[in-house]
């Protein structure tokens, strides 16, 4: 008997950042004004791999959550969830 492990595919970063730049347009308070750099930068990168000028996805990636704790409700805690699933990866 063979066990297979399948690895779950990652969404393109900037498809998240789509989807938590959407999330943030229905909420309220929006998003934290420390974080919208970073969530623009998101958007041109698909893989952790990437750069973005001198910087890297990951450095960006971990920036964003850092400033970005106040993204709540609806699905921001997937969203961010998916980010964190490609700091791992």
């Amino acid at each position: 008997m063979t066990t297979s492990t399948t690895k779950t595919e990652l969404r393109p970063i900037s498809q998240i950042a789509r989807d938590i730049a959407s999330e943030c347009s229905k909420a309220k308070s929006g998003i934290n004004y420390a974080a919208k750099p970073y969530l623009s930068a998101m958007r041109s990168l698909s893989s952790i791999k990437d750069q973005y000028g001198l910087d890297d996805a990951r450095s960006i990636v971990n920036y964003f959550l850092c400033n970005a704790s106040g993204f709540r409700g609806g699905n921001a805690k997937n969203l961010k969830n998916e980010l964190k699933a490609h700091l791992k990866g």
